[in-house]
């Protein structure tokens, strides 16, 4: 016990005479944009807001190559999984039938969902404020149930898919009672 008790302190001791290596950089977004990291190391402040701005272990903030940042940080990046996305598809009226546009959307969604190796995928039906509440909260669950069945099809297991129909209560245009908003008339794919 005595022994097991000398290691850990002789541990302790080693990481405080020498912290482990602590790097951050800066990586623009997929849209090009730059956010702020503050580093603060006790009373040390450093502000990383450039592109590949680095600061390795309390040293001087650094700018490095974006190829260097590849080379270091390229299997890490990797191994990031893909950022949440929403995907919009819209319905013609009193029906569970996509428009025609997003008959067309459809495709590219599915090609970019096959992308992702096991997404978790929220599946929420809307309505236009066109009708009774309780028919509008079925017709939008159906909505919901539609697209499951399509990302079903291509291979998302049904386990990953939760569904919801939220009927006329979220209006994304938001309007009066029985208005035949074609905005409204949805269903959002939430992807993470």
């Amino acid at each position: 016990m005595a022994a097991l008790a000398v290691v850990a302190l002789l541990a302790l001791v080693y990481w405080v005479a020498k912290p482990p290596n602590e790097t951050v950089t800066v990586l623009p977004s997929a849209d090009g944009h730059i956010g702020t990291v503050v580093v603060q190391r006790g009373n040390e402040k450093q502000v990383l807001n450039q592109p590949y701005a680095t600061t390795r272990n309390g040293d001087a903030v650094q700018v490095l190559a974006a190829t260097d940042v590849k080379e270091t940080f390229g299997s890490t990046i990797q191994a990031l999984p893909a950022r949440p996305t929403i995907f919009l598809l819209y319905f013609t009226t009193g029906t569970d039938e996509l428009t025609e546009e997003s008959k067309g959307d459809l495709q590219r969604i599915l090609d970019e969902l096959k992308q992702r190796p096991v997404p978790d995928v929220y599946v929420i039906g809307h309505t236009d404020t066109v009708g009774e509440l309780r028919g509008n909260d079925q017709l939008s669950a159906q909505r919901a149930d539609t697209v499951k069945g399509f990302l079903v099809g291509i291979g998302i297991p049904a386990e990953r898919i939760q569904t919801a129909g939220r009927g006329k209560r979220e209006p994304i245009v938001p309007t009066g009672d029985n208005v035949d908003e074609p905005k409204n008339r949805r269903v959002e794919i939430n992807v993470r």
